[in-house]
């Protein structure tokens, strides 16, 4: 009896051996396979020129005062006009609200459904204290070792001066599309949008336009960052997560620090603090996870290939790897951050109120009251109190794989960028692009720029900068995109 169950454990075994190797070895590359672009046909050091002189003006948004930086955005607007001069003689141009940007290239097709190219003009301040970390001047505009330097390089004038470049080129050339393109270039992405690409959207909901699709800054082409992929991946976002803040309250009886109770305000807080952070909301290689996985296994080498391409049998492994990292653990769940804790003024004195404030960024299938839900039942503590911040917002809808806006976008980065994997993937932070399903069903997010690990800290922060030559390639794949989605047919 022991041998025969001994010989079906190897049997079984064997068999599952082999339903590995078949399932890895028979899973076909989900790739496009194009042409790569004609080489770029403009000026490539004088459209880096004409992006560092945009980088000198200090566009930087304001949440408490949206007029504070009027001026530069003013010099910004005639910058651009001067800069561009075909681009502004064939679009239309309005300003929504203070600054925001909406032009109209009107398309030789009336019938031809609409598409929306977004960017931002604004950007975030430079961290007080670490001005003197700079390799340069962050709003000189610095050209220099192959790099446009500065703050908005890359997020987000790098995206705005591309689009631009790309359709100047293009009106140059003759080109006219058929459909209508939209340029959307709001002036407080960073700060909400609420001021300008919301107003955008809902003025062209009110005119009864409806997108084909829209394309706004997102994801990268990541070179050396996913372990087991040996050529770059370019990673379009099919949805952004969503934004919720709780801030909770605890009040107790205040008192002297020589008789302290059993259990203070600051010590129930800290505790519940606790629970809640060795509670994390569930999450796994599903959804917009599992497809950014399953197209980028049959690219992978090695282990990493067997193990990814066997997701039904390796997942729960998969997943504790993943989940080591804060970055792919963030495309795994609904994430919880603990921001603010604030309790106590005076050093003898026990305060009767503790406060904290928690920040999740919402899985696409959560929602704000399920994450709400979990809140309570993980603090495990009804006498504190909860708040929602009034500017909390659900997931993004997924945008499909399947459509046309996909379809050409996905052509298009393999076209300006030939040796990279196309991929969908989930935008863990927020953009101006949320609000543009008020108006397309398709909406992605991908800024065509090339990124290593240690570059992903320049985003917000310190020695931001952006390749001439990759500027080109961003250059390229807006000009392709635009030829193969909408020239006459």
């Amino acid at each position: 009896m022991l041998k025969r169950l001994f010989l079906t454990l190897v049997l079984v075994l064997a068999a599952l051996v082999a339903a590995v190797a078949v399932n890895t070895w028979r899973t076909p590359s989900r790739q496009v396979a194009v042409a790569p672009a004609p080489p770029l046909a403009i000026d490539l050091p004088a459209a880096a020129k004409r992006l560092a002189g945009g980088i000198q003006f200090r566009t930087v948004s304001s949440l408490e005062d949206p007029a504070g930086n009027s001026a530069e955005f003013d010099k910004l607007h005639a910058y651009l006009a001067e800069q561009f001069p075909k681009l502004h003689s064939t679009l239309k141009k309005e300003v929504i609200g203070q600054h925001a940007l909406l032009y109209t290239w009107t398309g030789s097709d009336p019938k031809a459904t609409p598409v929306a190219l977004m960017a931002h003009q604004d950007m975030v301040p430079i961290a007080p204290g670490t001005e003197k970390a700079w390799k340069v001047d962050p709003f000189g505009g610095v050209i220099e070792d192959g790099f446009i330097w500065g703050r908005g390089a890359l997020d987000n004038k790098g995206n705005l001066f591309a689009q631009m470049e790309a359709i100047e080129a293009l009106i140059g050339s003759g080109f006219r599309p058929t459909q209508t393109v939209y340029l959307v270039m709001g002036d407080d992405e960073e700060v909400s949008g609420l001021r300008g690409a919301l107003p955008i959207a809902e003025l062209l909901k009110s005119r009864g336009v409806r997108l084909d699709w829209v394309l706004d800054e997102g994801l990268l082409v990541l070179d050396g960052v996913l372990p087991g992929l040996s050529k770059p991946s370019a990673l379009i976002g099919l949805a952004e997560k969503g934004y919720a803040t709780f801030f909770l309250s605890l009040d107790t009886a205040p008192g002297h620090s020589s008789m302290p109770p059993a259990h203070s305000a600051i010590g129930q807080m800290s505790a519940a603090l606790a629970r809640l952070e060795s509670k994390p909301m569930p999450g796994g290689i599903k959804g917009i996870a599992g497809q950014m996985f399953g197209t980028l296994a049959p690219e992978m080498s090695g282990l990493n290939r067997v193990l990814l391409s066997n997701l039904w049998l390796t997942g729960p492994l998969v997943e504790s790897q993943l989940e080591k990292s804060p970055s792919s653990n963030a495309m795994l769940r609904t994430t919880t951050a603990l921001t603010i804790v604030r309790a106590g003024n005076k050093d003898n004195v026990l305060p009767g109120r503790a406060e904290a404030a928690v920040n999740f960024r919402i899985l696409p299938g959560d929602t704000i009251d399920s994450v709400e839900t979990h809140l309570k039942a993980a603090l495990g503590n009804d006498a504190i109190q909860i708040k929602r911040y009034p500017g909390n917002s659900e997931p993004s809808p997924v945008s499909p794989t399947d459509g046309d806006g996909y379809r050409a976008i996905e052509r298009s980065v393999r076209q300006a960028f030939p040796d990279a994997i196309v991929a969908p993937g989930l935008m863990v932070a927020a953009t101006d692009s949320r609000h543009f399903s008020l108006v397309s069903d398709q909406v992605y997010r991908f800024s065509p720029f090339r990124a290593k690990g240690e570059d992903l800290a320049r985003f917000h922060g310190t020695n931001e900068r952006l390749a001439i030559s990759n500027y080109g390639e961003a250059i390229n794949f807006y000009q392709q995109l635009l030829r193969d989605t909408a020239q006459p047919q």
